[in-house]
């Protein structure tokens, strides 16, 4: 029997089964521009290096991306993610083999007309074609998608590990800096309160003053000694937290708080190619998608083809004789009818995974913004707060000069200045801390635009 289709059924027909069509990404509903930032063009985020000139700062970031072990396991992942998209790939090529068999056997006489035991051989020499899919709906094309996009976002993750990594150890190197700066601001307190402190027993003992000046000299060094013992405290718990960033012991170099290049936003649009996150979001989302491809091409007819080609003879000398040839061509057809739901299911759940990818992606997007507008107003903030403590700083140093004048010429108690020095300390401590904090915010915002080129030696030991 023979079945006819119209032609323009049959157009109708390989129209339906014709892959779908990519969807495209989704519109992030970005803002013209960054709330706080007047600027609605950028010039470009420089490379690390030139962002973070300081050489000190650069030996500890190139440790880091040699030996961090977070950044190697994220390219091992993208290792494992390229070798999978490989073999997706080798999915849809023909698998041919080389085929050779010999085989020897007896027949018992009663299992045969002769009645008489029978031996015989068999040789076989060919090429075979393995069950091999004609991917007319894009199944296996849609797989293959999928397994490229999830590399893709593999190798945007390894970026973003990468920019994670060089913004940790920037903030912990000014960390360190700001702790160095108030150790050494404590430290020279103390030596001065010390030196009092030791003045002020030689006036006791002569009788020159009263223990009520001496014991609030005695609480003035204390308090300084101990600010000295939390400030080392602090600096040797965020050595440690170096050390596991760098994969081992720092590298040498003094911490400083070295200012930074300004940078300009830009458009809020760059972020989505910028920032590694939103890229690997975004591959991600494309992975789902095809995914869904894939499960919706599974309602198809599959269709496949085994082949073999080659020579077959009783003697093994008969196999290079041309009448041994031997061939078979089995084209196969498959369109499951009644499988208890599970395209069904298997198609809700990649639905249900894009709409997750989806989800992920404009939360991403979002914190994003966040991330830059926090930024933002973090440095304009902090830059306030520099000027306000340096406005601070001053009027307190000059407090301290008058309160210890007065004291000298008798018109003030000692209290007075111990007061003026304890503020004067306070007043320098911040100082510092405001100047590191607007430094921090300016790595924040560089992290956040997405820094510039990465592009680092891969580390020891990350790849095969």
């Amino acid at each position: 029997m023979r079945l006819t289709v119209p032609a323009a059924g049959l157009a109708v027909l390989l129209a339906a089964c014709a892959p779908l069509a990519p969807q495209p990404a989704p519109d992030a509903g970005l803002p013209p521009r960054f709330a706080g930032d007047a600027a609605l063009a950028g010039v470009g985020t420089p490379a690390w290096r030139d962002y973070f000139s300081d050489p000190a700062l650069q030996a500890q970031i190139e440790q880091a991306l040699a030996h961090n072990r977070d950044r190697a396991l994220a390219l091992a992942r993208l290792d494992e993610a390229r070798a999978l998209a490989g073999l997706q790939a080798s999915q849809r090529a023909p698998q041919i083999a080389l085929d050779a068999q010999g085989q020897r056997g007896r027949v018992p006489g009663d299992l045969n007309l002769t009645r008489r035991p029978l031996l015989g051989d068999q040789f076989q020499l060919g090429l075979g074609l393995a069950s091999w899919e004609l991917d007319l709906w894009g199944r296996l094309a849609s797989l293959d998608t999928a397994a490229r996009q999830a590399w893709l976002a593999s190798e945007a993750a390894a970026q973003a590990v990468t920019l994670a990594l060089v913004h940790q150890v920037a903030q912990t190197w000014l960390q360190l800096a700001e702790l160095d700066e108030r150790l050494r601001l404590a430290r020279r307190a103390l030596d001065s309160r010390e030196e009092t402190l030791r003045i002020f027993r030689r006036r006791v003992e002569l009788g020159a003053t009263s223990r009520l000046a001496l014991t609030q000299v005695q609480l003035l060094q204390t308090q300084a000694a101990a600010l000295v013992s939390q400030l080392q405290q602090q600096r040797e718990a965020q050595w440690q937290a170096l050390t596991l960033l760098t994969g081992g012991a720092p590298a040498t170099g003094e911490p400083r708080l070295t200012a930074l290049a300004p940078l300009r936003a830009g458009l809020p649009a760059e972020l989505l190619r910028q920032r590694p996150d939103l890229v690997a979001a975004e591959h991600q989302l494309r992975a789902a998608d095809a995914n869904v491809q894939a499960a919706s091409a599974a309602y198809l007819p599959r269709i496949s083809l085994t082949a073999a080609f080659g020579s077959a003879s009783a003697e093994l000398s008969g196999l290079l004789k041309t009448s041994s040839k031997a061939w078979s061509l089995t084209p196969d057809l498959a369109l499951p009818l009644l499988d208890g739901g599970r395209r069904e299911q298997a198609l809700a759940v990649q639905q249900a995974r894009r709409q997750q990818a989806l989800l992920a992606y404009e939360r991403a997007v979002q914190g994003a913004l966040r991330d830059v507008n926090d930024a933002l107003s973090a440095r304009q903030r902090y830059a306030e707060q520099l000027d306000i403590a340096g406005q601070t700083l001053a009027a307190q140093g000059e407090r301290a000069r008058l309160a210890q004048r007065r004291y000298d010429t008798g018109a003030a108690a000692f209290l007075e200045v111990l007061d003026a020095q304890r503020d004067l300390l306070a007043a320098e401590q911040q100082q510092v801390q405001a100047r590191r904090a607007l430094l921090a915010s300016q790595a924040s915002l560089y992290a956040a635009l997405g820094g510039g080129d990465l592009t680092t030696p891969d580390p020891q030991g990350a790849r095969p």
